[in-house]
């Protein structure tokens, strides 16, 4: 599903309105009735009093609207229309019209105005600000957003959070209301999936407002939501009669003294996740707990006891997957410089790998095409430098990732996974997954997936997805807390499995 910006949104509702010879009005009535619809279907009648804050502009024009449908169905209702501008959108006013018309007037907010009354029972409409919100709210809206956050209201915003910006970062000078749900038009918004503002729209649902999908099929995205329907799209089936040879030669080089578990688990999430072969390079200290631990791993050992102090490879694997556990030692710093600059087999990064890269930039221009980078945030930052917010962080991402022609996962709640100028938000995974070990897991898998011949931007989508849902599927089991690495090597299985699960109500024959 493609994330559109502010601007290819407004393109969208041009788009249609034309194409269907329909008002910008009668598309604002659209969407007002699916709101009026969702929250009728959930109240059913029940005497609960809404309160509606309107802004001027069209976000407002769909709060009025919505709050004439509930009003003709006898629904409490409140409105209060925030006056932060003389302007005034024509939609916002045939809407305000039609509203006196019912003989419900609202009562005007400005900077000198009370802020209303509000109990912790009735539930607040947010139709403040849209999509359209360029700067920070003036510091008297700011102070009617943080009434109603702290009014223990439920909050309902309508397409996005007040205050929150749609395509530049959050500041510490912004406000944004907290909503308990979001409705949002046609498609969700990026700040919904990134750390500083997703914490905002906690809870949403995509509203279909009949919004033209020829528009979206043409369309160039910077950002694509990856769900089920795009990673079966990406997955390739076993054959008949093909052999562990068909499905590659993983190799995993990592561990130090007291981190052999980093490579353990990373190896065995690559025999789970497909590899026909796997052998991990170890030190020498190694040798006993991985041959123990995983019998189906094959295992090279350096001279070294205690670190990797060289990578000489007796065989040619599909590809590597570097780092786990891997320590910074001197001896570890020379042998993985000489390594990334001696070989053009397909790279998976991860863990001191992408530290030791940070400590040698040098290497950069050295890694071969598209090696995959997986960053949690500290480790990004160290690759890229600091950032002032989250979308500047997504567009320093992109320039690394062009510049060395790199892909890089970005770890979290919703991972992003950014190759060029395109990123693609992950929708699996949870809370429990912020566990040690998870991260090696990943590697792993990714490296399963290069092996098996999957391109590297699709081994990266799919196993982030595979790894989330493998995540999600151990959680419901023992709950968040109780979630490990090894509990979502066990549900990778699982989770292949699910990929081709029929969805409720979907025929299964």
């Amino acid at each position: 599903m493609k994330i559109l910006s502010a601007k290819q949104i407004y393109e969208a509702d041009k788009f249609t309105i034309a194409k269907q010879n329909i008002s910008s009005n009668a598309l604002m009535e659209r969407a007002a009735i699916g709101i009026f619809d969702w929250l009728h279907k959930r109240l059913q009648g029940n005497s609960v009093t809404l309160q509606l804050f309107c802004g001027i502009g069209n976000n407002g024009g769909d709060g009025l609207a919505l709050a004439r449908h509930l009003l003709e169905h006898k629904y409490q209702v409140s409105v209060y229309v925030v006056n932060y501008s003389e302007k005034r959108s024509q939609d916002f006013l045939i809407n305000l019209d039609r509203l006196k018309e019912r003989k419900l007037w609202p009562e005007f907010l400005g900077e000198k105005h009370h802020l209303p009354a509000i109990n912790a029972q009735d539930i607040v409409v947010d139709a403040i600000f849209g999509i359209g919100l360029n700067r920070a709210p003036d510091p008297w809206v700011s102070a009617l957003i943080q009434h109603l956050n702290q009014s223990k209201a439920f909050i309902l915003s309508l397409d996005i959070p007040s205050g929150l910006p749609m395509d530049r970062g959050f500041s510490s000078s912004d406000s944004a209301i907290r909503a308990n749900q979001v409705l949002s038009f046609q498609r969700p918004k990026l700040p919904f999936f990134l750390p500083s503002t997703g914490i905002f729209a906690m809870q949403w649902e995509v509203l279909d407002i009949g919004l033209e999908e020829e528009y979206f099929d043409q369309l160039k995205a910077d950002y694509e939501l990856v769900g089920k329907e795009e990673v079966i799209s990406m997955y390739t089936p076993r054959l008949k009669f093909s052999h562990k040879g068909n499905y590659g030669h993983a190799l995993l080089v990592g561990g130090s003294h007291g981190k052999i578990g980093a490579v353990a688990l990373a190896a065995k999430a690559c025999l789970a996740t497909g590899a026909g072969l796997v052998t991990a390079y170890l030190p020498n200290c190694g040798y006993i707990p991985l041959q123990t631990l995983l019998p189906e791993v094959m295992v090279i050992t350096d001279d070294d006891e205690n670190c990797i102090s060289k990578i000489a490879l007796p065989f040619t694997p599909k590809t590597v997957g570097i780092g786990m556990g891997l320590g910074t030692h001197p001896k570890t710093i020379s042998a993985f410089e000489s390594f990334i600059q001696s070989t053009t087999l397909p790279l998976v990064i991860d863990a001191d790998g992408l530290n030791l890269l940070a400590k040698k930039p040098g290497l950069l221009p050295k890694l071969p095409q598209n090696s995959i980078l997986t960053p949690h945030p500290g480790e990004l930052e160290r690759l890229i430098g600091p950032w002032e917010d989250d979308v500047q962080k997504l567009e320093k991402a992109k320039a690394f990732s062009k510049k060395h022609d790199c892909i890089l996962i970005i770890k979290g709640a919703h991972t992003i996974t950014i190759y060029d100028d395109k990123g693609y938000i992950n929708t699996t995974g949870n809370p429990g997954m912020a566990t040690a070990g998870s991260g090696d897991v990943l590697a792993g898998m990714i490296t399963a997936l290069v092996a098996q011949g999957y391109p590297a931007v699709s081994a990266s989508i799919l196993g982030v997805y595979l790894h989330g849902l493998a995540g999600d599927i151990a959680a419901a089991k023992v709950g968040y807390e109780a979630v490990t690495a090894s509990s979502i090597i066990a549900t990778i299985g699982p989770a292949f499995l699910e990929l081709f699960k029929p969805e409720a109500g979907e025929n299964k024959s």
